[in-house]
């Protein structure tokens, strides 16, 4: 069960918490020019190859730039620490950071799913429904290695410089915390949108697909942000702001970036894409 959680977590950080993509857009500014992907953090068999504008965007630049160090991400030496973070080291369990009711909740899931709640008692909320939303998405047949994954390995094969926005100890921050608390708000949350996650994940692939930005930032970026507003502000809206300096440096040295990180960073109002256009970027679909 270890093994299970720290593969299904490491998985979702890589990419941050959506579970999503978008198109990829170039933005330019007095001869800086930035790529934007945003990426689809697990795959299906069937979503290779990749949309065209990604292969475009790679060839196109001389930098790759990533949520966080994924070769890091993966070493065991990080796995460990996630791991011994994963329970809370108090020794309570989850039912007693919980309501009754939400824990009934809870409990009624993992029983209808045959996933054994009663060994994951010590496991945190927020790490706890990560692997219980990477469980569901791999019963859906997403089980392919993502955008970012794939890029960072190309990258490395070919020599290309690869940065990154955080350290990896700043993602696993926020993902160990990220329900603290709201432990009842941020379960509640997930499990309707486990319910729903067939439904979800189609609508998704379709909009990125089809280059919809416009539904992708009604499905990952409205939603996120009307349901659970203090979630949406840590783990998009302050990291934006955090990452928008590192993204948009003036381009010096001058160098073309190809930006790849979680589509939720990209759309809406307060993403990346808006915040480009805000700083006088002339910003276009490829």
């Amino acid at each position: 069960m270890k093994r299970l959680i720290a593969g299904s977590v490491l998985a979702m950080l890589w990419y941050g918490w959506a579970v999503a993509a978008a198109p990829v857009w170039k933005a330019q500014k007095e001869g800086e020019v930035i790529y934007l992907g945003g990426t689809f953090h697990l795959l299906t068999e069937a979503d290779y190859p990749l949309p065209a504008e990604f292969d475009r965007a790679y060839k196109a630049s001389d930098v790759l730039v990533f949520e966080t160090d994924i070769a890091l991400l993966q070493e065991p030496a990080t796995q460990q620490k996630l791991l011994a973070r994963a329970v809370y080291s108090d020794g309570s369990t989850i039912d007693q950071h919980l309501s009754p009711k939400v824990y009934a909740e809870l409990s009624a899931y993992c029983e209808a799913n045959d996933i054994p709640l009663q060994a994951l008692r010590q496991v945190r909320p927020s790490l706890l429904m990560v692997t219980l939303t990477i469980m569901e998405l791999n019963r859906l047949g997403v089980v392919r290695q993502g955008v970012d994954q794939y890029f960072h390995d190309l990258a490395r094969q070919e020599g290309k410089r690869i940065e990154k926005l955080e350290t990896v100890d700043e993602q696993l921050d926020y993902l160990v915390t990220m329900a603290d608390g709201y432990e009842d708000d941020f379960v509640t949350y997930s499990l309707r949108d486990l319910k729903k996650s067939r439904e979800k994940f189609d609508a998704m692939s379709a909009a990125w697909r089809r280059g919809d930005d416009g539904k992708l930032a009604e499905l990952l970026a409205a939603d996120f942000r009307k349901e659970e507003p203090r979630l949406y502000r840590k783990l998009i809206t302050e990291r934006n702001r955090k990452w928008l300096p590192l993204i948009a440096d003036g381009g010096k040295p001058r160098r073309t970036k190809f930006i790849l990180v979680g589509a939720a960073h990209l759309v809406g109002e307060e993403g990346i894409i808006a915040a480009l256009r805000k700083k006088g970027y002339r910003v276009e679909k490829l």
